[in-house]
C-alpha cells in the first residue's frame, strides 16, 4: 500500500503548467481501394507487400479506417494506442481488425503489444521485392515486440558504431481460416507460436562525415508449439524449457519428433544481412549494395547453399525529383544445399553435410509454411500457399530465380509515381519439381495525386499485370484509391 500512496503523491506533485502539459495527438485515416483485372488473380504487385490487406481475387476492394492516439508524457516518454479496421471483399471474413495495439516509447526503446504493422528490415519497403525473413507481405501477427527501430549510437564508440534490432513473441490466430482453406485430409498446425529477433550493427562516421559505411545484421524467425491436425503428429512441445530450446535454436527434448530431436525444435529461418554504402555530405546521391543470405538449417548457416538469397543495389538521387530512387535486385533460391536431405546422416562414412533439399519456408511438421493466413511472411516472390486453389498446404515453388527493379519519383509537386517490374522463373521444389519451368513477369505503375486545396486527401490510380504461368493465367487490370488522413492535437 505504501508504494501505491507514494505513486499517487508523485502524480499530485507533477507540474500542471503549460510547459509540463505535453502534446497529445489523434491521427485518423479513411481509405477505399478497388481493383479489377482479367486473370485468375489480382496482379501480383497489387496484392504483395501490403500487409495482407488486398484479397487475391481478380476483382476486389476494401474500405479501411484507422485511428491512433498518442501522448508525449515527457521529453523521453511517449505512449500510443491504435485501432485499424478493414472491410474487404471477397474474402472468408469480410470485416476484421488489421491493427490493434498499445505501445510505449522511452527515448529510442519501443515496446508494443498487439497486432501492429512493423518493418525492421534494411531494404526499402516500397521498392524492394521484400525481405527474405520478415517482409511487409502478410498481416501483422498479435505479439509482444521490444525494439530499437532506428539506428542509435553505441556508447563509447565515438559515434562510429550504431545498432538497431528487435525481439518479438507472437501467436497465429488463423486457425478458422485454415479450417476453411485446407482440403480434406490436408494437415496443418493450429495456434502456431511465432518468434522473431534481429540485430543490426552499422559502422558509419556520424561526426567527421567519412563517406563509406557498412552494416551487418542477423535475423532469426521460428515457428513452434501448436497442435497438428495430423493425429500422428499432434500437440507440439510448448513448455518453458521448449521455449528456451526454440529461442537458442537447440534440439527438441524427448517429447519432440525425431527430426526436431536431431536438428532444432520448431521451424527456423536465419538470414545474414550485409550492406555497404557511400554518401558524401555534399553529394546529391547515395548508393548502397546489399546481400541477404537465407538459411534454413546448419547447412545454410555454413554457406553450403551457395549464394542463395537476395542481392540488391539502391540509388537515391536527392536533387532529381523526377527519379528520386532506384532499386535493382536479384533473388536466387535454387541451390538449397543440394537436392536431398538425410535426417540420419553418417558423417563418418560420407562427406558433406547431408542437409540438402532445404525447401525454404516449408516444413514437415509446420505444413502451413512460413505464412500467416496463408500469405507469405518472407519474400512474396516465392508464391504464397494462398495461391493453392486445390486447398493444399505449403509453398509449391521454393526454387526461384528472379530479377526485380523498382523506381519512384515525382512528376509534379502534387503527383508522384512508383514502378515495379519483376522477371520470374520457378522450378517447384526439390521433391516436387514442376514438369516444366514456370516463367512470367509482373509489373505495377502507380500514380498518387494530392490536391493543394484538399489537405490530407490522396487520389491513387494504378495499372498492373502478370504474364506467363507463375500466378494462374496472368492478366492485367486497373485500380483506383482514395484516402483521407488527418491529425488533431492539443495540450
Amino acid at each position: 500500500m505504501k508504494w501505491i500512496r507514494l505513486f499517487l503523491v508523485c502524480l499530485l506533485l507533477m507540474p500542471a503548467d503549460g510547459e509540463a502539459q505535453r502534446l497529445a495527438e489523434i491521427h485518423y485515416g479513411v481509405e477505399t481501394t478497388g481493383f479489377a483485372a482479367t486473370g485468375d488473380y489480382t496482379p501480383f504487385w497489387t496484392a504483395s507487400n501490403r500487409y495482407g490487406t488486398v484479397p487475391l481475387a481478380a476483382v476486389n476492394g476494401y474500405l479501411r479506417a484507422d485511428v491512433t492516439h498518442s501522448r508525449q508524457v515527457t521529453d523521453d516518454f511517449r505512449w500510443t494506442v491504435g485501432l485499424d479496421v478493414l472491410c474487404a471483399a471477397p474474402r472468408y471474413r469480410n470485416m476484421y481488425v488489421q491493427q490493434f495495439y498499445a505501445e510505449a516509447q522511452y527515448k529510442q526503446l519501443t515496446a508494443s503489444i498487439g497486432s501492429k504493422e512493423q518493418y525492421i528490415s534494411l531494404w526499402d519497403r516500397r521498392l524492394s521485392s521484400g525481405d527474405m525473413i520478415q517482409s511487409a507481405n502478410a498481416r501483422p501477427v498479435p505479439e509482444i515486440n521490444i525494439s530499437v527501430p532506428q539506428f542509435i549510437v553505441v556508447p563509447f564508440t565515438e559515434g562510429l558504431l550504431q545498432a538497431k534490432g528487435d525481439v518479438s513473441f507472437g501467436l497465429s490466430l488463423d486457425t478458422k481460416y485454415l479450417d476453411g482453406f485446407a482440403r480434406e485430409g490436408e494437415a496443418y498446425v493450429k495456434n502456431v507460436r511465432r518468434h522473431h529477433k534481429s540485430l543490426f550493427l552499422r559502422v558509419k562516421d556520424t561526426q567527421d562525415g567519412f563517406p563509406f559505411y557498412g552494416t551487418l545484421g542477423l535475423q532469426h524467425t521460428a515457428q513452434w508449439g501448436g497442435t497438428s491436425t495430423n493425429p500422428k503428429i499432434g500437440r507440439q512441445p510448448g513448455a518453458f524449457t521448449d521455449f528456451i530450446r526454440m529461442f537458442f535454436a537447440r534440439h527438441g527434448g524427448a517429447d519432440a519428433n525425431l527430426s526436431d530431436q536431431i536438428n532444432v525444435l520448431g521451424a527456423h529461418h536465419v538470414s545474414y544481412d550485409m550492406q555497404i554504402g557511400y554518401r558524401r555530405e555534399d553529394a546529391d546521391w547515395e548508393v548502397q549494395a546489399y546481400y541477404q543470405h537465407l538459411s534454413y538449417d546448419a547447412s545454410g548457416l555454413s554457406f553450403y547453399n551457395g549464394a542463395d538469397g537476395l542481392w540488391g543495389i539502391r540509388l537515391d538521387l536527392f536533387r532529381f525529383p523526377w527519379l528520386s530512387k532506384v532499386v535493382a535486385e536479384y533473388v536466387n533460391t535454387r541451390n538449397q544445399s543440394g537436392s536431398f536431405h538425410h535426417i540420419l546422416f553418417n558423417h563418418d562414412k560420407h562427406p558433406g553435410m547431408g542437409g540438402g533439399g532445404d525447401d525454404y519456408y516449408n516444413n514437415g511438421i509446420y505444413t502451413n509454411g512460413h505464412t500467416y493466413f496463408n500469405r507469405g511472411v518472407g519474400s512474396p516472390l516465392l508464391p504464397s500457399p494462398e495461391y493453392n486453389a486445390d486447398g493444399t498446404m505449403g509453398y509449391p515453388g521454393t526454387r526461384i530465380l528472379d530479377w526485380h527493379i523498382g523506381l519512384e519519383g515525382a512528376l509534379t509537386p502534387q503527383a508522384s509515381y512508383r514502378i515495379l517490374y519483376t522477371l520470374m522463373n520457378g522450378w517447384g521444389t526439390s521433391l516436387r519439381p514442376f514438369l516444366r519451368k514456370r516463367t512470367g513477369t509482373s509489373f505495377l505503375i502507380e500514380i498518387a495525386y494530392t490536391h493543394p486545396d484538399l489537405a490530407g486527401w490522396t487520389f491513387t490510380g494504378s495499372l498492373a499485370g502478370d504474364t506467363g504461368n507463375v500466378f494462374g493465367s496472368g492478366g492485367g487490370g486497373v485500380g483506383i484509391g482514395i484516402s483521407k488522413r488527418g491529425v488533431a492535437s492539443w495540450r
